[in-house]
């Protein structure tokens, strides 16, 4: 491979990076120029909010709890240090507690009003849109195979994240690795979730779907990183998981998943 050969490689990887990363602020005025997703964009919204806010509430009336039951106060200055470190500590875990509770059964929940707005999204980008007359029977089966499909992806995210965190326990390096593979997994958790309702609904299996991640890894990555960017922000998390469905739909579009 020449020189031209290899900056050109480069610069179409920095620009598959760079438009994954902006796809969610692609998606968010794509959904602002439909009103017709506003309805299915609604439900997933309230739902986010709910599970938020009780998560919320939850994890730190177990933090005030646990600190206040194990930490007396004392008036040596070193074990006020010592208080503050812990609760420090405690605060930073009891808030990547409430980060993945939420995100696992955020998504759980909503599960089936995102395969609605994804198909949407997607009949809108494609220009197929089909006015089928509601059939329960059909709603039930679409929301039996989402929901299963779905608890399949949280089942297997779970117990990976369960093994890595089996590292800490490693001396010396084995917080940093545990911290390196919970990101990791995080992102292709997100990757995985996302692009799920697509491949769920054109009956493509995991293996189509790790070789369309690999196939377009820098800009996967660049929505993953930008979503999990989303979730980290205060009242913007809310919007973070319909817009991800639409970013996620969008990319497979893009990149011809969808005839």
């Amino acid at each position: 491979m020449n020189i031209g050969e290899q900056k050109s490689v480069v610069v179409g990887s920095i620009r598959g990076f760079v438009g994954g990363f902006f796809s969610v602020w692609e998606a968010f005025h794509f959904v602002l120029k439909n009103p017709s997703l506003y309805k299915y964009v609604a439900i997933p919204l309230v739902i986010n909010i709910v599970v938020f806010s009780a998560a919320i509430y939850w994890g730190f009336d177990l933090f005030s709890s646990l600190t206040g039951q194990y930490l007396s106060a004392h008036d040596a200055w070193f074990w006020q240090v010592l208080v503050a470190v812990v609760k420090f500590i405690a605060a930073v875990i009891t808030l990547v507690v409430v980060f993945f509770a939420f995100t696992v059964v955020g998504n759980l929940i909503a599960a089936p009003f995102n395969d609605v707005l994804s198909e949407r999204t997607e009949q809108l980008l494609t220009g197929n849109l089909v006015n089928e007359p509601f059939s329960l029977a059909q709603f039930a089966k679409d929301i039996g195979r989402v929901m299963l499909d779905e608890v399949r992806k949280m089942s297997i995210f779970i117990i990976l994240m369960l093994v890595a965190l089996l590292f800490n326990f490693l001396p010396g390096v084995g917080s940093m690795i545990y911290a390196v593979l919970s990101v990791g997994l995080t992102l292709y958790f997100l990757i995985i979730e996302y692009t799920g309702y697509v491949f769920g609904r054109k009956h493509l299996g995991f293996k189509d779907q790790r070789r369309f991640v690999a196939n377009n890894r820098l800009g996967a990555l660049g929505f993953a990183l930008a979503v999990m960017c989303m979730l980290f922000i205060p009242f913007v998390q809310f919007l973070t998981i319909p817009i991800a469905v639409v970013a996620a739909t969008q990319l497979c579009c893009s990149k011809e998943l969808v005839g």
